[in-house]
C-alpha cells in the first residue's frame, strides 16, 4: 500500500506541475486572441474573462492527456536514474504492477477529460454563442470604441466616434451607410456631425442621435448627391432580432449529436470519445518508455516519447478528416488508432518480461539462421 501511494503521489504530483506550465502558455495564447479581437471591436472588452473561462473546458481536454503523459515520463524517468525502480523490482515489485498502479490514475483522467469533452466542452462552446449573440444584440454605446472605424454587424455601415465624453456624449462622429443591396429603393448615406449620444426606446431599440451635421446622400452608383444640413439626426444602430451564430456541430448537446445524420456528425461523436480513450492507451506506451538507466539520465527518452504522442494526436486528426470524408466506415471510427497504440503499448511493456524475452530471442535466432 506505501508502494501505491508513493507511485501514485509522484506521478500526480510530476502532472499537476506540467499541467500547470501547459495551461499557462495555452491560456496566455488564447488571451492575446480573444483581447485582440476586442480591441476590434468584436465584442465589448468586458466579456474577455468570460470567453476566456468558457474556453478553458476545451483547452483542459487537450491538456490533460499531454500532462499526464509527460507526467507518467518526469516521474518514472527520476524514479529509474535515482535508481528506485531497481529497488522496487529487486524486492518483488514488477513493472507490469507499476503499470496497473498508473492505469489508475490513467482511468480517473479518463472519466474526467470524458466528462469535459462530452458533456462540459459542448455547453460551454454553446454558452459562449449565446453571450457573442446577446454582446452584438445590444451593440450599443457599450461596442462603440473612441478614435476606431468599426464596422456594423450586418456590414453596411462604418461608424467613427473622435471621444467619447462625459454621460455618454459623443464627439464628431462619421457614420457611412452602404444601400441594402436586396432594396433597389435603399440610398448610400454620409453623414458627419459634431455631437451625438445614443438613445433607446420602450422595444429596446438603440438609436444613434445626432446633431449639427451634413449628411450626403446618393442612390445606388449614381454621381450625384443630396447635401443636407441638420440640426438633428437619428439612426437604428441596435435591431431589436438577434442575429443567430452558425451553429458547430461541436456545440450541439450528446443527445442532438446522435440524432444528427451525416458523416460529419459521425466524426464529432468519436472525436469526442477519442481523446479521453487515448489516455489508458498512451499509459501504456509512457510507461515503458520511461524506462532508463542511471548513465542515460531521467530525460532521455523524453523526445521519442513526445513524437510517439505527437504521431497518436495527428492519427486522431486524420482519422477525424477521414470519416468526414467517409474513407473510412462509420463502424471503423477511431478504434483502428487505438488498437494500434494498445497493441504498441504492450509489445514495449513485455519487453522486459520473461514471455517478450523469449519472444524476442526466437525472432533474433530465426533473423540469425535466415
Amino acid at each position: 500500500m506505501i508502494v501505491f501511494r508513493y507511485l501514485i503521489r509522484e506521478v500526480l504530483k510530476a502532472q499537476m506541475a506540467v499541467l500547470l506550465v501547459l495551461l499557462a502558455i495555452f491560456i496566455s495564447q488564447h488571451f492575446v486572441r480573444v483581447l485582440a479581437d476586442a480591441s476590434e471591436g468584436e465584442f465589448p472588452a468586458s466579456l474577455v474573462m468570460t470567453l476566456l473561462g468558457l474556453n478553458l473546458p476545451y483547452l483542459a481536454v487537450l491538456v490533460v492527456p499531454l500532462s499526464l503523459f509527460l507526467g507518467i515520463l518526469v516521474a518514472h524517468g527520476r524514479m529509474y536514474a535515482e535508481s528506485e525502480m531497481v529497488v522496487f523490482h529487486g524486492v518483488g515489485i514488477s513493472e507490469w504492477y507499476v503499470t496497473r498502479v498508473t492505469l489508475l490514475l490513467a482511468i480517473a483522467n479518463m472519466l474526467f477529460t470524458g466528462f469535459l469533452s462530452i458533456y462540459v466542452t459542448p455547453w460551454a462552446e454553446e454558452t459562449q454563442n449565446r453571450v457573442l449573440e446577446n454582446a452584438q444584440s445590444e451593440a450599443g454605446l457599450a461596442a462603440l470604441t473612441q478614435g476606431r472605424f468599426q464596422t456594423s454587424p450586418n456590414g453596411r455601415a462604418v461608424l467613427f466616434v473622435e471621444r467619447i465624453g462625459r454621460d455618454n456624449q459623443l464627439d464628431k462622429v462619421f457614420v457611412a451607410q452602404l444601400p441594402d443591396p436586396e432594396d433597389v429603393a435603399s440610398q448610400s448615406n454620409i453623414v458627419v456631425a459634431q455631437g451625438g449620444s445614443v438613445v433607446e426606446n420602450e422595444s429596446g431599440e438603440q438609436r444613434l442621435k445626432l446633431n449639427d451635421g451634413i449628411q450626403y446622400q446618393s442612390k445606388g452608383n449614381q454621381l450625384d448627391y443630396q447635401v443636407v444640413q441638420f440640426a438633428g439626426y437619428e439612426m437604428q444602430i441596435k435591431e431589436q432580432e438577434v442575429d443567430q451564430r452558425r451553429r458547430k456541430l461541436s456545440a450541439l448537446p450528446i443527445d442532438q449529436l446522435l440524432d444528427t445524420e451525416g458523416p460529419e456528425a459521425v466524426a464529432e461523436f468519436h472525436w469526442r470519445l477519442a481523446i479521453p480513450l487515448a489516455i489508458p492507451f498512451m499509459t501504456l506506451i509512457a510507461v515503458p518508455m520511461a524506462r532508463v538507466n542511471v548513465r542515460q539520465g531521467k530525460f532521455a527518452k523524453m523526445f521519442p516519447a513526445i513524437l510517439l504522442y505527437l504521431g497518436y494526436f495527428g492519427l486522431m486528426i486524420a482519422g477525424r478528416k477521414a470519416l468526414e470524408d467517409e474513407v473510412v466506415p462509420a463502424y471503423l471510427g477511431m478504434w483502428w488508432i487505438h488498437a494500434s497504440a494498445l497493441v504498441m503499448g504492450i509489445l514495449l511493456l513485455s519487453k522486459e518480461r520473461p514471455t517478450g524475452a523469449k519472444l524476442s530471442g526466437l525472432i533474433k535466432r530465426k533473423k540469425v539462421k535466415a
